[in-house]
């Protein structure tokens, strides 16, 4: 087994990378295996490594040290090959899929990543792109695009920046207007603050949309919001954080494997924090699409 550690240096403004690197030299330092350190260079470096690895056939776990975009770009270089499993070292803004686990701190255990255990995890197909965490069309997609801007600003956490991409996005208009359709359902012409299909409860750093998502139970979690007056949204915002929006009136949250839309003209579609402008997108559940490697101390989540 091979392993390969991706390290975006952008991420997170660049202060955890220094020590995430130490930390895996000194490892393999007592522990001699074979390993290298790729910093990437450029948007895209992250996804040509790991394809360039995936490619070559032999057995390899390959950690995505920074925040959602680099694990976007390495899943997107190593899906379909059997012989990759993905891990994930926290260096990001957000990290939103980890929220999941009741704790996220063994991801950063560079010994209980080596000797952790890959399970197979769901993953969502979004036409040619694949997802590990949700996706989102609407308001949503509009405030990750803008988010990008915030958190990169001195001292602006990954909570923080949603919430300004929120408030410069509350100044315009908002919702968004779409054929929608749910599981191969006959598509309905949907006023929406946002829909999203989500393999794991949080994202857009850390609000809870799909609070029932699990990404090892072989389903994805449908939410859509109705478009609501303004007024309304702050004491939205504060239910949807913590997931409690499930009673709302103009809130519908189901199970489903797959969500599909179609708008007039294009618009801002959220793929784990990644934005496209397209006018229409499929997705759709991929069962066990990826080996996704848990600390040893997490291993027993799936098998509770």
């Amino acid at each position: 087994m091979k392993y390969l550690f991706i390290v975006n240096p952008a991420a997170g403004k660049g202060t955890k990378q220094e020590d995430i690197v130490k930390a895996v030299n000194a490892y393999f330092a007592d522990n001699p295996a074979d390993y290298e350190v790729y910093m990437t260079t450029a948007p895209g470096d992250a996804k040509t490594r790991a394809n360039t690895a995936a490619q070559s056939g032999e057995d390899i776990r390959i950690f995505a040290c920074g925040g959602e975009g680099t694990v976007f770009e390495v899943l997107n270089g190593i899906a379909g090959f059997d012989n990759v499993e993905l891990g994930v070292i926290p260096c990001g803004s957000a990290n939103d899929f980890l929220k999941f686990f009741p704790d996220s701190a063994p991801f950063s255990d560079i010994a209980g990543q080596v000797c952790g255990e890959a399970v197979p995890t769901d993953l969502i197909r979004a036409n040619d792109y694949y997802c590990l965490n949700g996706c989102s069309v609407g308001m949503d997609a509009v405030v990750a695009r803008d988010m990008s801007i915030f958190k990169n600003w001195r001292w602006v956490s990954g909570p923080m920046a949603y919430k300004l991409a929120v408030l410069k996005t509350f100044l315009g208009k908002i919702g968004v207007t779409v054929d929608l359709s749910v599981d191969g359902g006959e598509p309905k012409r949907e006023n929406c603050l946002f829909a999203v299909i989500a393999n794991a409860p949080y994202y857009g750093g850390g609000y809870k949309s799909a609070p029932e998502a699990d990404p090892f139970d072989n389903m994805l979690d449908f939410t859509k919001v109705d478009t609501i007056s303004k007024l309304k949204v702050p004491k939205f915002l504060s239910l949807y954080e913590k997931g409690e929006h499930g009673g709302l009136d103009y809130c519908t949250l189901k199970r489903c494997h797959s969500m599909e839309f179609t708008a007039d003209s294009p618009v801002p579609v959220n793929l784990d924090g990644e934005i496209i402008e397209t006018t229409h997108m499929a997705f759709s559940l991929v069962r066990g699409g990826v080996r996704f490697v848990l600390p040893r101390s997490l291993a027993q989540i799936v098998k509770k």
